[in-house]
């Protein structure tokens, strides 16, 4: 691979893109996350391989926050190395998003939901990336304590100041949803998007009835953790491989593989096998189904892995009969 990168010319010849609720802005349904594969102790190269053949093949957006790694902060200084490189001529193509809400440096305004936190954490990371503006801008978690007026100020005032084009929200309820959603229409920034975890073996959204809320007030859905942070592809039909999530990161752990939820996943598997896809596949296919889900993120460790996953798109259709069948293995 040469130095110098050109996109894809038919880049957006077989994508489709998606209305996040009733805004303009469009995502592609499938688009990439940079939490745990854009550390600097990831090959800076294949980070770079993963994002260019990303674009092109119509991933027009990359999900960032200020903690991405590790170390917090790594995946936006990768990902700013990788667009002044290569996809810098193609700024106004891409939807480049981050986020504010956890913990990043010591003392009292170093996460949750200040007005102080918010706007110093967005100055730093469009710093690390090399960017005057992010098309999207998330509070990452709700604060119990910070007034939701001034943290939705906040997200009001950086668009306002230039910093971001949009604004969004992630890990609300729906109850929190619709206050939040009141409070910036009010100040004439609408909410765009609300980001949570979503996935056949995590369904609190359909519980907490937030795909009713977000239409409701206009916004769209974009799902994080659609694959159950590996769990619901071939990774563990065979035990743990010593180079899995499960031994590398807190968020998945031996015990969430009974051999219940095994037992289920080895089902969907043979569902996804009937179907010619991968579970993998299958389970972003499932997560899609319903129209107001605008888009999901997936994470990609190499080239083959991001080609697979969005390979998924070649095949959408469930029938009936298949999500009656999914429905008795697809349960938390």
């Amino acid at each position: 691979m040469t130095d110098t990168y050109h996109a894809a010319t038919g880049r957006y010849d077989s994508m489709t893109y998606n209305r996040a609720g009733r805004s303009g802005l469009r995502l592609p349904p499938i688009s990439l996350g940079l939490w745990h594969n854009f550390g600097h102790e990831r090959p800076w190269q294949r980070q770079r391989d993963i994002v260019r053949r990303a674009f092109d093949l119509g991933v027009i957006h990359f999900d960032l926050a200020n903690n991405y790694g590790p170390p917090p902060g790594s995946a936006e200084e990768n990902f700013g190395r990788i667009f002044a490189a290569d996809l810098a001529p193609y700024r106004d193509e891409l939807v480049i998003s981050t986020k504010a809400g956890y913990d990043m440096w010591p003392g009292p305004y170093g996460e949750w939901g200040s007005r102080k936190y918010l706007i110093a954490s967005l100055d730093q990371s469009l710093r690390r990336m090399g960017l005057d503006y992010v098309d999207i801008f998330y509070h990452h978690r709700p604060d119990p304590d910070t007034p939701l007026e001034e943290t939705m100020g906040a997200l009001d005032a950086v668009v306002r100041a230039g910093k971001a084009q949009y604004v969004a929200i992630s890990n609300y309820n729906a109850e929190q949803t619709e206050k939040a959603a009141a409070i910036l229409r009010d100040l004439g920034t609408p909410l765009v998007l609300h980001q949570p975890s979503y996935s056949m073996v995590n369904r609190w959204i359909e519980r907490d009835h937030l795909l009713d809320t977000l239409e409701k007030v206009g916004a769209g859905c974009i799902a994080y953790s659609p694959l159950a942070q590996g769990l619901l592809t071939n990774r563990y039909l065979n035990g743990v491989p010593d180079d899995s999530r499960v031994r590398t990161s807190r968020f998945l752990n031996e015990e969430q593989l009974s051999d219940t939820t095994m037992t289920k996943v080895q089902a969907l598997n043979d569902i996804a096998a009937r179907r010619g896809q991968s579970l993998a596949q299958l389970a972003l296919v499932w997560a899609l189904r319903d129209p107001r889900m605008t888009s999901l993120i997936i994470g990609a460790s190499s080239v083959e892995q991001l080609e697979n996953n969005i390979a998924a798109l070649d095949n959408v259709e469930l029938s009936d009969a298949e999500l009656a069948e999914i429905e008795q293995y697809a349960t938390e």
